[in-house]
């Protein structure tokens, strides 16, 4: 008699794509965050290897759903562009994010930036940067020798990964590209592609404004033209040769 053994199948482990936090707390943060995510990502729009998100879960261990985050921004290099439910480290060739950035509100507590800290630490971020709004003062973290280092001199920090500048002289937080141009908001883009714009019409009419003296003074040397040719006409119809006047 064959003996049968029965096999237990465990449920398939679900790893949420939310953890019902809200995004941000106040207008402010939320603009920034979002003013973060999309210059970054606009900063490495050509590079399809570059993939940046906002507030989106990343669980860096499989089978495990409880620990994990949402960057306010990850940068992650050497993964595609596309969307996601969340950031499954496993399923994305093992690669954590190496640049992380939050912005915390008032209602951060010290013992939840502490913790976010000590994970991205101990998921191997490259890059840490905390900005708290209500004091405008950023800090930050980079790896070297298996951890994250405080960074002493911030103010004048540009991020070794993404080439960026960071400034707070100014009361708020400004970022900077490479080539230095300032990282701005929607609202900051639209204004200023209408100011070009206005530029580009007000060029085109001051070109169409040359077009049109250019034209007119063609027209005044044809008619003085005209004028000295019926001139010449009449001179040699009396039998006289304009040349020798």
């Amino acid at each position: 008699m064959t003996a049968t053994i029965l096999t237990q199948t465990l449920p398939a482990i679900i790893y949420p794509d939310s953890d019902g936090k809200p995004m941000s707390d106040n207008t402010k943060q939320f603009q920034l965050i979002v003013k973060i995510q999309g210059g970054i990502d606009a900063l490495f729009k050509d590079n399809e290897n570059v993939f940046v998100a906002g507030d989106l879960l990343w669980y860096p261990v499989e089978g495990d759903n409880k620990t994990r985050q949402a960057p306010d921004t990850m940068v992650v290099f050497g993964r595609p562009k596309g969307d996601r439910g969340s950031y499954q480290q496993w399923l994305e060739d093992n690669i954590a994010p190496q640049v992380v950035f939050e912005i915390f509100s008032p209602e951060n507590r010290m013992r939840e930036i502490f913790k976010l800290f000590k994970f991205y630490e101990n998921y191997r971020v490259e890059e840490c940067y905390f900005y708290d709004l209500k004091y405008n003062e950023l800090i930050g973290w980079v790896r070297s020798d298996g951890k994250l280092n405080y960074i002493e001199s911030i103010e004048v920090w540009v991020s070794p990964r993404l080439k960026i500048r960071f400034e707070t002289a100014s009361g708020d937080l400004e970022i900077y590209q490479p080539d230095g141009l300032k990282f701005l908001s929607y609202v900051e883009l639209s204004r200023q592609m209408e100011l070009a714009q206005q530029q580009m019409e007000l060029t085109q009419q001051q070109m169409e404004l040359a077009q049109q003296q250019m034209e007119e003074e063609r027209k005044e040397k044809e008619l003085v033209q005209q004028k000295a040719d019926r001139l010449s006409e009449k001179l040699r119809e009396m039998g006289i040769n304009p040349e020798d006047i």
